[in-house]
């Protein structure tokens, strides 16, 4: 039978506390912003002025760098913003509420710039800038799932009935999770195949161009956690407001 470690359970029960969750993130932000301008300073300048110019498109590939993170991240986050709601359902954990409702603006945002640099990209490949395909439209789909989220739960009053109307319809919509990654291989789609690994499992990008998207991929899972800290520390002020914990807070930083 496999066993946690009790390390392992200490930290995810100090981790579940918001006070200390509040502090870890106070010490750790400013070594992920490091982390964070490290990795895009690389990854753009790989990708916009050494990586070499495709034989085929030429230079206007380079939006991949920003347009295959972004939609790497609007999948990924949906499926954190999934797992928390089915933890907080389960478990009534408040941070796994907080960290769910934090995350739906961010990845709102990352969908719609995959959206956005799309069409920029699908105006010189395939001479329009939107089609009903079906990878554009599951996206589409994905960046309304975001909205509803943070719609409902911007319309209820009780923030702990909002998380758990919020968890659910999280939990529904992430049927359209694989409907997007896999619609370019179950319907006729003008999207091009994957783009990291082909599906011999050879790389489908030489390598001066892979390390780059890479790199920014890396980049932006980064900037996610800087984002959902900082809206989750906010969240988490306002919830616990009336706590001892936030009140010392308080008085700690009127010392200052």
């Amino acid at each position: 039978m496999f066993l946690i470690p009790d390390a392992v359970v200490r930290f995810y029960h100090r981790m579940a506390s918001p006070p200390h969750f509040y502090t870890f993130t106070e010490q750790c932000m400013p070594w992920l912003v490091g982390v964070f301008v490290i990795l895009v300073s690389a990854g753009l300048v790989g990708g916009l002025y050494l990586a070499p110019a495709d034989y085929q498109q030429g230079d206007s590939y380079r939006i991949i760098y920003i347009h295959v993170p972004s939609a790497w991240m609007s999948l990924f986050i949906y499926i954190v913003m999934a797992v928390a709601g089915a933890i907080g359902l389960v478990w009534r954990i408040k941070l796994a509420e907080v960290v769910l409702v934090s995350s739906a603006p961010i990845g709102a945002a990352f969908t719609f710039i995959a959206l956005v640099t799309g069409s920029l990209w699908g105006k010189p490949m395939w001479g329009t800038w939107w089609v009903w395909d079906a990878r554009l439209t599951s996206e589409l789909v994905l960046l309304f799932l975001y909205l509803g989220v943070m719609g409902l739960y911007g319309a209820m009053d009780d923030k702990r009935v909002a998380s758990k109307a919020v968890a659910i319809l999280a939990l529904v919509g992430v049927v359209n999770i694989p409907i997007i990654h896999y619609s370019v291989e179950w319907w006729s789609s003008l999207h091009q195949g994957p783009t990291v690994i082909t599906k011999t499992g050879k790389p489908a990008m030489h390598s001066s161009m892979l390390i780059p998207l890479l790199l920014m991929a890396l980049a932006f899972k980064v900037y996610y956690v800087i984002a959902l800290m900082q809206r989750a520390r906010t969240e988490l002020l306002s919830r616990e407001r009336n706590s001892q914990w936030v009140k010392n807070k308080i008085a700690m930083g009127a010392k200052l």
